[in-house]
């Protein structure tokens, strides 16, 4: 069952907020990565690179947790936590509209150096809970 985001954390995502994306590692420990984010309806999207922890963890078990807390509310959060869905198709665009949320600029002029970085993949969180105070 898929849970709904609020209006008010629609638009907190709808921002240059950063989230904490937490996988699970293979002997079943924590990993957290802080990523740029954006919203597509209820479901969340963030880009990462094949080989990386995260992208390997997230294919082993796709299970995952997003937390979303705003720098200028500390006391409010929203954690939403759910299943994960990877694909190649749109990784490279979905790094560029994220850079352009974030810097201003396309992800090459950011980041010079991603020129050597391996294949983008888009993640897709289906939201199956959401708790929280925002």
């Amino acid at each position: 069952m898929s849970a709904h985001l609020s209006d008010e954390l629609k638009a907190l995502l709808d921002t240059p907020v950063f989230i904490s994306v937490a996988t699970i590692q293979p002997d079943g420990s924590p990993q957290v990565s802080p990523v740029w984010v954006k919203r597509d309806g209820d479901d969340v999207l963030f880009s990462t690179t094949v080989g990386r922890r995260k992208e390997k963890n997230l294919r082993r078990d796709p299970r995952v947790t997003v937390l979303l807390q705003p720098f200028d509310a500390p006391y409010s959060y929203a954690e939403i936590r759910g299943t994960a869905e990877l694909t190649a198709e749109g990784g490279q665009e979905l790094i560029d509209e994220l850079s352009v949320k974030y810097t201003g600029k396309k992800y090459a002029e950011f980041n010079p150096s991603s020129a050597d970085d391996a294949e983008r993949v888009v993640v897709r969180v289906r939201a199956r809970k959401v708790v929280g105070r925002i």
